[in-house]
């Protein structure tokens, strides 16, 4: 399983995370995802931890606390929702798009 970890300066690192949750147990990986355009870090984190049990210590300690003048968001990480079109978006509409050409009679 993986934490969330939201609401970060956007000067925190990996490293810096590393210190913070392994207060809490064994930080196997820390993921801090930068966006595609800018390459710069986007404000939030994935933590794994060793087991269940310190993920859930660090979680109930670490959520909503003040850390590098920001309050954190830390909770479960949900799974990733797959990507790909979806229903209702612009090119699936039913009863055809809009298009113009010749005037219309009401």
């Amino acid at each position: 399983m993986s934490i969330y970890v939201g609401n970060l300066s956007f000067e925190a690192t990996e490293a810096d995370l590393s210190e913070v949750f392994a207060e809490y147990g064994t930080v196997k990986r820390v993921q801090l995802p930068v966006d595609r355009e800018t390459g710069r870090f986007r404000g939030f984190a994935f933590v794994e931890m060793e087991t269940e049990e310190e993920e859930t210590a660090a979680i109930e300690a670490l959520d909503g606390a003040e850390w590098m003048g920001r309050d954190m968001k830390v909770n479960k990480a949900k799974p990733r929702e797959p990507r790909g079109s979806s229903e209702g978006g612009w090119g699936n509409r039913k009863g055809g798009g809009g298009g113009g050409g010749g005037a219309r009679r009401y």
